[in-house]
């Protein structure tokens, strides 16, 4: 576990960055989440028992802060740009940003919790408990927050051959 707060930033940054990416489907707004996140935890760092673990929660509840401060918002596919930032295309590319575009579309219309639930879990392969620390749940609401995110993922649209990066089987 790095030492100083400059030794946890360079080495965690990017993942960081992907996370609150696949959060929000805007690596701007991605970015001032991170760096918003990092000033109050530099602030903290001393007390900071677990900081990976506290600053991704950290990171969690600005992203649903942010969504909770913006009555209705309108989520629109992300462009292939800020798809690489998440994670690189493989072969066929057109097909890979198409069904990327419409998972990404698909999750920015689940519920706050069941969305972070979902990319904890097949974006940063967290378990159950890891996901409860996180959100601050019970494991038992961890399953039940994915297990009703799927069933909306079925349920919204045909079933993709892509699964998100580190997705498990």
């Amino acid at each position: 576990m790095p030492a100083t707060f400059d030794e946890f930033v360079a080495d965690r940054l990017d993942g960081l960055l992907r996370y609150a990416t696949v959060l929000t489907d805007d690596p701007y707004l991605a970015q001032d989440i991170v760096q918003e996140v990092l000033l109050r935890a530099q602030e903290r760092w001393p007390k900071i028992d677990h900081p990976p673990t506290y600053v991704r929660r950290m990171v969690t509840n600005e992203y649903l802060s942010w969504r909770r401060r913006l009555a209705v918002r309108r989520v629109t596919p992300s462009s292939p740009e800020a798809l690489d930032l998440m994670s690189p295309p493989v072969s066929d590319h057109a097909i890979e940003y198409d069904e990327r575009d419409a998972m990404l579309s698909r999750l920015a219309k689940l519920p706050r919790k069941q969305r972070a639930a979902i990319v904890l879990r097949y974006y940063e392969n967290y378990s159950d408990e890891e996901i409860g620390a996180v959100l601050r749940c019970a494991t038992s609401t961890v399953r039940s927050q994915i297990s009703r995110a799927l069933a909306t993922l079925r349920e919204t649209g045909p079933s993709s051959s892509v699964q998100p990066t580190g997705a498990r089987k």
